[in-house]
């Protein structure tokens, strides 16, 4: 499924051919936003999941400030890409090559903007089989907001990352069987969100703009098994200050002496709510061993793909998803809400948003278990 996708169509379908303009909705930023893709390869250590590779090859996407220009426009994704997402998720009312069209408001590198270790710097990890793509709805938000972000495509777990040389991977990850799969995702998904940070802080970054990060203010968000990974990631490296899962049920074990870092549980009401019939039970006990600052937010009438750009052009594509929230709607919701949470940690700003309900979102039940 695509994060939900389902196939049914709407009367809002595009004649037989010819598909809807899709687009994200613009940031709410100031800042002019670009964005270059990285092809970083860490020979350290072998490929989990394909035999015989001995290194492990990422491509990460980095949205970032840029200076004003009138440059091009980034790609969505790929159409091969889209392709694989679209035949995995059975949706076949629209071309394959969809979501390759999608409109979306950063640069292709463009030049960065900034004062040297002046950009925080969020890791963004998307769901199991889905690429780096889905969360770009937030990440040229956050980039519009000052904030360097770095999209990692996880190989061989989503189902199809192109690479500069035309090479597409996909997801092998999905034959692996057994009770400790989701323990060897996260587990690789903390070494990669290491790797990448590595990178991008040290004294040679990949990226032209690399000086502008202040690795002094690292956080990271995740969708899916993307959230579960932020908590293994967290665990493994003490540069990420702060996390959030978005919607994931865990699987990495928080010691017994507890996280004691920042953590935001921002998930679907309907399989989120404490002690709820659909009650996802790792949160709950997650939650008790979350020794810093922490809250646990349910979206009415959210479903899976509401935290990522999929309801939304879902909703464009006329595909049903059987949310009740609209897709616009949700990517609003969980733009406001992740930007508070890293404005608070990373740049120590005070955020009411996070302190009580607001009327501005009543969509949104602040959680106690």
């Amino acid at each position: 499924m695509m994060g939900g996708m389902g196939t049914s169509a709407g009367a809002g379908d595009p004649p037989a051919g010819q598909g809807p303009v899709l687009h994200l909705p613009e940031p709410s930023g100031p800042l002019p936003v670009g964005i270059t893709s990285l092809h970083l390869t860490d020979t350290s250590r072998p490929d989990p999941w394909a035999a015989g590779a001995d290194a492990r090859e990422l491509m990460v996407s980095l949205w970032y400030p840029a200076m004003p220009g009138d440059g091009r426009r980034a790609p969505y994704m790929t159409a091969t890409e889209s392709e694989l997402l679209l035949a995995h998720a059975g949706v076949t009312s629209v071309p394959p090559g969809a979501l390759s069209t999608v409109r979306t408001h950063a640069v292709s590198d463009a030049a960065p903007a900034g004062q040297p270790r002046s950009l925080p710097l969020v890791v963004l990890s998307p769901g199991f089989i889905h690429p780096r793509s889905v969360l770009t709805g937030l990440a040229e938000d956050l980039a519009s907001h000052g904030y360097a972000v770095a999209g990692i495509d996880h190989t061989y777990e989503s189902v199809g990352t192109a690479f500069p040389d035309g090479r597409v991977a996909t997801c092998l990850a999905r034959e692996a069987r057994g009770r400790d799969r989701g323990e060897k995702v996260v587990a690789g998904r903390a070494a990669d969100v290491g790797f990448v940070l590595d990178q991008l802080t040290g004294a040679h970054p990949p990226w032209p703009g690399g000086g502008l990060i202040d690795p002094s203010r690292i956080a990271m968000a995740g969708h899916s098994m993307g959230g579960a990974a932020a908590i293994s990631a967290m665990l493994a490296d003490s540069r990420i200050q702060a996390g959030i899962d978005m919607d994931g049920a865990t699987h990495a074990p928080i010691p017994a002496g507890g996280l004691s870092r920042p953590f935001l549980f921002l998930g679907k009401q309907a399989n989120y709510t404490p002690g709820g019939p659909g009650a996802v039970t790792t949160w709950e006990h997650d939650w008790k061993l979350l020794a810093r600052w922490k809250r646990w937010l349910v979206v009415a009438g959210a479903v899976h793909a509401s935290f990522t750009d999929l309801a939304l052009l879902a909703g464009q594509l006329g595909v049903d998803v059987d949310a009740e929230l609209s897709g616009t709607r949700s990517l609003e919701i969980t733009r406001a809400y992740v930007r508070a949470f890293f404005d608070l940690h990373l740049r120590g700003r005070p955020q009411s948003l996070l302190d009580q309900p607001s009327p501005r979102y009543p969509e949104v039940t602040f959680c106690s278990p």
